[in-house]
């Protein structure tokens, strides 16, 4: 139910033409991304306009040795939340980004900035980059695999060290 009150108190505070403007700067923005990576990411479906999201491939990072999920994980250290990965499925090593329409041209730039280097230290070799990605985050690179089938619901405190 929250979602539905936050989604409706959102478009009530837009109105019709902010809601219309929110959708072309969503649009607008992640054109902006696909330009600005087209020559460095790979683009399943060429390098079309797309709507409110951009979708890359994993065909830039063959032969590197690097895998979707270790760009993601590797965005995390450069302070980047990941994108959607592995979505859609009849996209082998998908990667959908979604700016939102609040972004601004300044932080859109940094973004690109950051995947282009990214793609740059895959191609030229530097795969501790990405294997042991997050290095800058509480908990470093988890079993996501055993995570997914034994997931631990309920948190238990570790055990106590006796007292020397």
């Amino acid at each position: 139910m929250g979602m539905f009150v936050r989604a409706l108190a959102y478009m009530l505070s837009h109105g019709s033409d902010g809601m219309r403007t929110a959708s072309e700067d969503a649009v607008l923005n992640a054109n902006y991304v696909r330009v600005g990576l087209r020559d460095v990411m790979s683009q399943p479906f060429g390098d079309q306009a797309c709507m409110h999201e951009v979708l890359f491939d994993d065909k830039f990072l063959k032969d590197t040795g690097i895998t979707t999920l270790d760009f993601a994980k590797a965005m995390i250290d450069e302070g980047y939340h990941p994108m959607t990965m592995y979505f859609p499925l009849v996209v082998h090593g998908a990667m959908l980004i979604e700016p939102t329409e609040s972004e601004s041209r300044d932080s859109l730039d940094s973004f690109i900035a950051t995947l282009r280097d990214l793609v740059r230290a895959a191609k030229d070799g530097d795969s501790r980059r990405f294997t042991e990605a997050p290095r800058l985050t509480p908990r470093r690179r988890l079993d996501e695999t055993r995570a997914a089938r034994e997931p631990r619901l309920r948190w238990t405190p570790p055990p106590k060290i006796a007292a020397e």
